[in-house]
């Protein structure tokens, strides 16, 4: 599987994942992310990464996902990756159960 830093490929970043790294910089428990939680989208940009929106499909396939998972930011990310047949940046490997592509 590809890289993130080949250029060849296109990465793109969830609105979850925005949602989340904001959240969790808010409550204290990403201190490190206040650049990236000021302005997620130009640190989106920055990078030359593109941003993925949440759609109605996205979240009617998270909400339906099988399994005890409730993690609502990891059942839209898996959701997501499966909709668009995209490789999901994870070290979560409880993903993989769902039948999410994942990377690392």
């Amino acid at each position: 599987m590809a890289a993130i830093a080949d250029g060849a490929n296109e990465v793109f970043v969830s609105a979850a994942t925005a949602w989340e790294v904001t959240t969790k910089h808010r409550i204290g428990k990403l201190a490190e992310a206040s650049v990236i939680a000021r302005d997620v989208s130009g640190s989106i940009e920055d990078e030359g990464f593109f941003e993925l929106p949440v759609t109605v499909a996205h979240g009617q396939l998270a909400g339906s996902l099988p399994g005890p998972h409730k993690d609502p930011f990891d059942r839209m990310l898996m959701a997501q990756s499966i909709a668009e047949r995209l490789v999901l940046v994870s070290n979560e490997t409880l993903f993989d159960t769902y039948g999410a592509k994942r990377l690392w």
